[in-house]
């Protein structure tokens, strides 16, 4: 059973046919969104969220270790001590870039109150 589409614009007229063409056209995209697109979409909204924790995880360790490294600097400041040569390159290398935990202006600070001393 062929479909004339000239038989039904004649019938119907252009108005219907067209909307019933784009009736189709609406269902078909729905269908396509709603059974390939949307559990992909699930299954990389899981990923994203492990990978966020992930990232929360290792944010939270650079913040101990950048504290654990202030600390180190601070007992050397207090007890008058010389920063090591290898704690020196290990600082200028992994300088943190927060403000907050500034271990380059921390050993500065040593060296300071050691070339007072």
């Amino acid at each position: 059973m062929p479909v004339d589409i000239a038989g039904a614009i004649k019938d119907f007229g252009f108005p219907i046919i067209a909307a019933m063409g784009l009736g189709y056209f609406v269902y078909y995209v729905w269908k396509w969104v709603t059974e390939e697109i949307k559990p992909v979409l699930g299954d990389a909204q899981k990923t994203l969220i492990a990978l966020v924790d992930r990232i929360r995880m290792l944010d939270n360790d650079i913040i101990r270790l950048n504290t654990k490294l202030s600390m180190v600097l601070e007992y050397y400041q207090q007890k008058g001590m010389q920063p090591d040569k290898d704690l020196e390159n290990i600082i200028s290398k992994y300088a943190s870039k927060s403000e907050t935990f500034d271990q380059a202006k921390g050993l500065k600070e040593v060296k300071e109150n050691q070339n007072k001393k």
